[in-house]
């Protein structure tokens, strides 16, 4: 067996304590498997005093995470600070500056200067891997760079944030309002200090970022990617999804198109019968499509201790045994700047209105949409106490600016009661 391989781990929060625990509890079968032993030779956090429920004692300190990351006796930088700058982006830089293999489960970071990162390691020959940033458990990145190589993808596409998920079940299984929903998720820990990381959609395009580069050989480009989070979504629309025979989703979807790349996490329908569609509670989902293998599902945990930390190791192992492959799975200099797509592939989109009960309102809103070259496909109008009536459509495939162009005419027509809702239908 071949010397001992010696981690260095920044971060010691809930991710951080699971590593501690996979190394200190399966050390003989991680020797077995990796051909070597693993093992920690020191930490960094913000307090040395807390409790994690391991112990620390037979480590090093380093109060510095730079520090931690340039000591001699490390020879695997293991990043779990998080934030897109600051400690872990210097750290990690210093960690790549001084020949140290690198593994993150920093999403935020990569998505923001994952091209100069991979640059830097791989011009320096160490590995940058970063399994644990992308939906938890699920080996998605490996089966992108590695598993699925031989494929030309065609669209990747998913529910890649558990907190997401959870509120919209909830709120479909128990029929709560997106408030209570929300306030439940918040109550249970599921949230982010920023909750607009998770509910905004902000956490899960980070990780679509980083797919959409290993899928489709492009420079990392988060800020293409279009957000829409889940906050206007309303009971009424999960009820009225449901009536059609659709599930909502926070979507993430990246396709490359003749119009460009194409990237958006956005809240979408999907069939109830699809797998996309039966997923529940914070269960993460990946779709891949290639053009050999056709389309894989990748199901399982997309946050939380053992299932991050369980990435995390993955990595770990696989520097162990000496693999070395480019971090986006092509040398980072041969990546394409990265083209946004001028346009949004045509779609059906489920509209809901509320008009004014009086003669002539649907017919009315039908003229705008058929001005704007949109069709219908299925319409559903509900019984109403009041004076709004409840108005449900499906329209034929249409392209977005069409669709944008009728809701901003919609106003004038004198028979809408309060804002359009409008979400695409996702082919699954």
């Amino acid at each position: 067996m071949t010397e001992t391989i010696r981690l260095g781990i920044a971060g010691l929060g809930t991710v951080g304590a699971g590593v501690v625990k996979i190394v200190q509890g399966h050390g003989d079968l991680l020797a077995r498997r990796c051909g070597r032993r693993i093992e920690i030779v020191a930490v960094s956090a913000r307090s040395r005093d807390k409790d994690r429920g391991v112990s620390l004692k037979s480590y090093a300190w380093e109060d510095d995470p730079v520090a931690l990351a340039t000591r001699e006796d490390v020879d695997v930088f293991v990043e779990l600070v998080g934030g897109d700058d600051g400690p872990a982006k210097d750290a990690t830089e210093a960690a790549i500056a001084a020949g140290k293999h690198v593994v993150t489960a920093n999403k935020a970071m990569l998505a923001h200067h994952g091209q100069a990162l991979a640059e830097a390691a791989e011009a320096a020959g160490v590995a940058l891997r970063f399994e644990a940033a992308v939906a938890g458990g699920i080996p998605v990145v490996k089966a992108l760079t590695e598993g699925l190589a031989g494929n030309r993808i065609s669209r990747v596409m998913g529910v890649m944030n558990g907190t997401c998920n959870y509120i919209l079940t909830r709120m479909d299984d128990a029929g709560l309002s997106y408030d209570e929903a929300f306030a439940e998720a918040d109550g249970l820990g599921y949230l982010e200090a920023d909750p607009e990381l998770d509910v905004g959609g902000i956490d899960a395009g980070h990780k679509l970022a980083l797919l959409s580069s290993i899928a489709f050989g492009t420079q990392v480009a988060f800020g293409d990617v279009r957000l829409e989070g889940i906050g206007k979504v309303s009971i009424d629309d999960i009820r009225r999804a449901g009536d059609l025979g659709y599930k909502i989703k926070l979507l993430g979807v990246a396709q490359m198109t003749g119009r460009g790349l194409e990237q958006r996490m956005t809240p979408c329908l999907v069939p109830a019968a699809s797998p996309l569609g039966q997923l529940v509670g914070g269960t993460n989902m990946v779709v891949i499509e290639g053009d050999a293998v056709e389309q894989i599902v990748l199901r399982g945990p997309g946050a939380g201790e053992g299932p991050t930390a369980s990435a995390v190791m993955g990595d770990v192992c696989d520097i162990a045994r000496g693999l070395r492959i480019p971090v986006f799975g092509q040398p980072a200099t041969t990546l394409a700047p990265s083209q946004p797509a001028n346009a949004e592939s045509p779609a059906c989109f489920y509209l809901r209105l509320d008009l004014t009960d009086k003669p002539g309102a649907l017919a009315k809103v039908a003229t705008v949409l058929g001005e704007n070259g949109i069709s219908i496909d299925r319409m559903r109008q509900y019984d109403h106490p009041g004076s709004n009536a409840p108005v449900l459509i499906v329209t034929h495939r249409t392209a977005r600016p069409n669709l944008d162009a009728a809701l901003a005419q919609m106003p004038e027509t004198g028979v809408l009661e309060g804002a359009p809702v409008a979400l695409r239908i996702e082919d699954v």
